[in-house]
């Protein structure tokens, strides 16, 4: 089971072979959501998101297809720290529970492992702020590499 400093390198290496500039987590992609300071909790894989102005749909309230955004991106991180592989998306399902308030703080994203099955992985998470959940997501993912192979490989 990865540490929270193996998260970190471990991230840290996923972000330089894609040259960093993931919409959701890349450091390098300047209008990207910043996802970032993985962790591990009670077997959750975690991260934090502060929205800005620039993710709002109405005013101050976080746009519904950037809470997806960030939900399906801790879901496939989940997934590729918990099976050390590469997957894409290929299913989402979200359910909104409240707004979502652009100064309303951190946003905490929780995803894990629910399952796998061959290529495929069932995950599901969570997004919330001041400890309440905002959104919840499930979703199908494929594994498309293992993650050894794929980060030994130049980008």
């Amino acid at each position: 089971m990865p540490t929270d400093h193996d998260l970190t390198d471990l991230a840290d290496r996923i972000r330089k072979h894609f040259n960093d500039g993931c919409y959701a987590c890349g450091r390098a992609n300047s209008i990207g959501l910043g996802v970032d300071g993985f962790r591990r909790d009670a077997g959750d894989i975690v991260a934090d998101f502060t929205p800005t102005d620039e993710h709002r749909g109405g005013p101050g309230v976080l746009h519904g297809g950037i809470a997806a955004t960030a939900l399906d991106e801790i879901l496939a991180w989940a997934g590729m720290v918990e099976e050390q592989v590469m997957i894409v998306t290929a299913t989402l399902e979200i359910r909104y529970r409240k707004p979502v308030h652009i100064d309303g703080g951190p946003i905490v994203l929780r995803g894990r492992l629910d399952e796998r099955n061959g290529r495929r992985l069932r995950l599901s998470g969570s997004l919330t702020v001041n400890g309440e959940e905002a959104a919840s997501a499930s979703g199908l993912y494929v594994v498309v590499h293992e993650l050894d192979g794929l980060l030994a490989q130049p980008s």
